[in-house]
């Protein structure tokens, strides 16, 4: 709740309307919350005392006044000469040794004088449980005392000073993630993309037939998917694949029925039952309608688990019980409670409900019954999505599946209620207003508590990595920038009223490196947008590669970049799935949109004069590479007119001129090499525009199967191109 007073129609009590006064202004400072900032003009703006004070109030700090500043200054004063929480070092194999990085830290916090005894008490944890489950643990070892380095891993720290002890959680990280083969490799939305043998809406064994046939026929290395996280157990589902009830588990919608072995022993009555369903959700046409999909899937698997009693001695079944421990059982019960309340809303549960460890959630035994229904769902997707990451490899594919990683929960959500402690009650995270939206956004996640992460050993964040991990080759970080800070935005205000919140940068990216790294993953950060410059260097510093969209790869005079002069740390494509598709942002189809939705702050005019100024920017570097044998102005006049005669020119020309860039990685967006023209989310809306429910499309506007893909001369056209150019 924000503090009395803190409401963002003016100043809190006791502090100016203007600037926050030094004593807050120091305050946030020592909690890392920016009180001025840069825009993506490049002006300083300052932060709203009453933002300062809301935002401190979620972090579980008082600053309603003067008063409780000054108070709040004593306690860190205290605090800033303990011990942290938890510590995240580096070790590099070249010679950075962990044991003088530990001591060093040391010195820094708690002061060069006195003689301080170091021990590390040695264990790794399980790559799914907290630092207290599962470990094996040794005698604290003196820290000179080990005989190389200390080892990789999570220990325990401990810390003598005279008679005054204390204790942290270690964790040695790897220095870098090895650099990744260079490679490409298809971006799909999967949903989107439907064969003769899904349910309407893209699964599990279409995304392996697709790393199938590119990776064995065409040479991909990987393919990037979106998020596959947990959406509602019941109708209605939400369409954004980025508001996720749960980052931690998967999606039983993405499911493909047949493959499981529970619907072969159905009888054979049942099976012809759902045939003719899965037949009347291939022919639906219009927008994606998950909540059809999840109804009839729900219903054909609740049959196929009433079916086989004994799923629950399956050995395999326990093993995977027994792995996902706690965070399992809490996931579970909270979709038995969201069936039975008729939400998911959590908050809008009986008050004893809405604890997730209280008594009234734990000893209910109706909960625990159709919380196994749920665990098997989550088994049964823990087996097909091995099973893609199988097919991807025996492909050859040196990555397979890059999973990609949301930025947060949705407010109501599993996580939400599971980690209420852990996240920030009435802030929501977003981002300020930028070029492509320019009224901010706010995408109504709670963000994490750094404070919190930090004294829980970050096992929120673990936990959550390390299942993403578990059966892909990579990751992909949503708004990379959640490892160093994230725009909060206080309940009541818009995306313009919020300030940065700055994380631990080098535990979080220590914990990432090291889940990674245990993995065999490479991992992607999306950095775009109002990045922190010194945010890039450390991402690619740990070997996390960046990401490079070609419409926004400017030079310094604002000209288009060569292709020699990009990054050869990123994963470079032509644009993302917040933008149009080339053919649509070719026609100008994004500002004709965004005039039409009212989101537009300056008139379509002058929005279409940049726009082609820039287009025609692009196509005259195409053409004096050699790459797009038209002239440039014969092109614009072809778009000028609305003739799209030149389309597939230009699309191959992109992609051609992306394989000519040092980028470790090349992705093709499916849609792109498809034809198709609608964009899958336009940013600033919700149910004004069908967000995430574009099936994918040819440039015709008819739909596309995947079967068809294959023999498509357009797609093979393109996908040849990157082939061969990206080698």
């Amino acid at each position: 709740m924000r503090p009395a007073g803190a409401a963002l129609g003016g100043a809190p009590p006791g502090h100016g309307a203007g600037v926050a006064d030094d004593e807050l202004t120091r305050l946030a400072g020592h909690h890392r919350v920016a009180t001025r900032y840069t825009d993506w003009r490049g002006r300083k703006v300052d932060v709203p005392p009453a933002t300062l004070v809301a935002v401190l109030g979620a972090l579980g700090v008082d600053a309603s006044s003067p008063a409780a500043v000054r108070a709040e200054l004593e306690r860190h004063r205290e605090r800033s000469r303990a011990l942290p929480p938890t510590v995240v070092v580096r070790r590099d194999e070249a010679g950075g040794r962990a044991a003088d990085r530990i001591l060093a830290m040391l010195r820094r916090t708690l002061g060069p004088d006195g003689d301080l005894d170091v021990r590390v008490e040695p264990g790794v944890p399980d790559v799914l449980s907290a630092p207290s489950a599962g470990e094996v643990r040794g005698e604290p070892v003196p820290l000179g005392e080990f005989g190389g380095d200390v080892p990789y891993g999570w220990h325990r720290l401990h810390v003598r000073r005279g008679s005054r002890e204390e204790h942290a959680a270690l964790l040695v990280a790897p220095a870098a993630l090895p650099r990744p083969p260079r490679m490409w490799g298809l971006t799909v939305q999967l949903y989107s993309l439907r064969s003769r043998g899904s349910w309407g809406l893209g699964d599990l064994h279409d995304l392996a037939d697709l790393a199938a046939w590119s990776g064995r026929d065409l040479g991909a290395g990987f393919v990037v998917v979106n998020p596959l996280h947990a959406a509602e157990p019941v109708p209605p589902v939400s369409p954004s694949p980025y508001s996720p009830m749960s980052r931690r588990f998967p999606a039983p919608l993405y499911l493909r029925i047949e493959d499981m072995p529970e619907y072969a022993a159905l009888p054979a009555e049942g099976r012809e039952r759902y045939a003719a369903v899965a037949d009347r959700l291939r022919a639906l046409g219009g927008p994606l309608d998950r909540d059809a999909v999840w109804s009839a899937k729900l219903e054909a698997l609740e049959a196929m688990y009433r079916s086989a009693p004994n799923i629950r001695d399956d050995p395999g079944y326990l093993a995977f019980r027994k792995r996902n421990g706690a965070a399992l059982r809490d996931f579970t019960t909270w979709c038995a409670i969201s069936e039975e309340q008729g939400t998911t809303d959590w908050r809008r549960w009986p008050a004893p409900l809405r604890d997730a460890h209280g008594r009234a959630v734990l000893d209910e035994p109706r909960h625990h019954a159709r919380a196994e229904f749920h665990a098997w769902l989550q088994w049964c997707l823990d087996e097909q999505l091995a099973a893609a990451q199988r097919t991807a490899r025996d492909a050859g594919m040196p990555a397979g599946i890059v999973h990609d990683l949301a930025v947060g929960v949705a407010q109501g959500s599993a996580d939400a209620w599971i980690y209420r402690d852990e996240l920030a009650s009435g802030m929501s995270v977003g981002a300020p207003p930028d070029e492509f939206n320019q009224r901010g956004q706010d995408w109504g996640q709670p963000p994490w508590r750094p404070t919190t992460l930090a004294a829980n050993a970050y096992v929120p964040y673990r936990e959550m990595l390390a299942a993403a991990l578990q059966h892909g080759g990579g990751l992909r970080l949503d708004h990379a920038m959640q490892v160093s800070r994230l725009w909060w935005i206080p309940e009541g205000g818009s995306p313009a009223d919020g300030t940065y919140v700055g994380y631990d940068r080098e535990a979080m990216l220590g914990c990432l490196v090291w889940e990674a790294g245990r993995a065999g993953a490479l991992v992607v950060g999306e950095d775009l947008g109002t990045v922190e410059p010194e945010v890039r260097d450390d991402l690619a510093d740990r070997g996390v590669l960046g990401t490079s969209l070609l419409w926004f790869e400017r030079d310094a005079k604002g000209r288009p970049k060569l292709a020699k002069h990009w990054r050869e740390l990123s994963l470079a494509t032509v644009g993302t799935h917040d933008m149009p598709p080339i053919t649509g942002f070719l026609h100008g189809d994004h500002i004709a949109l965004r005039d039409r939705l009212g989101l537009l702050t300056r008139p379509p005019a002058e929005e279409t004069a940049d726009h082609r100024r820039q287009l025609a920017g692009w196509l005259a570097l195409l053409h004096s590479e050699g790459l797009l044998p038209v002239p440039p102005d014969e092109v614009m006049r072809a778009l000028a007119d609305g003739s799209t005669a030149y389309d597939e020119q230009v699309v191959a020309a992109l992609h051609a001129f992306l394989g000519r860039t040092p980028a470790r990685l090349i992705g093709v967006s499916l849609a792109d090499a498809a034809g198709e023209r609608r964009t899958q989310n336009q940013p600033g809306t919700t149910d004004e525009y069908p967000n995430w429910r574009v099936p994918l499309a040819g440039a015709d506007g008819r739909p596309v199967l995947l079967d068809d893909l294959v023999t498509d001369p357009r797609v093979r056209a393109v996908l040849k191109e990157i082939s061969a150019d990206s080698r």
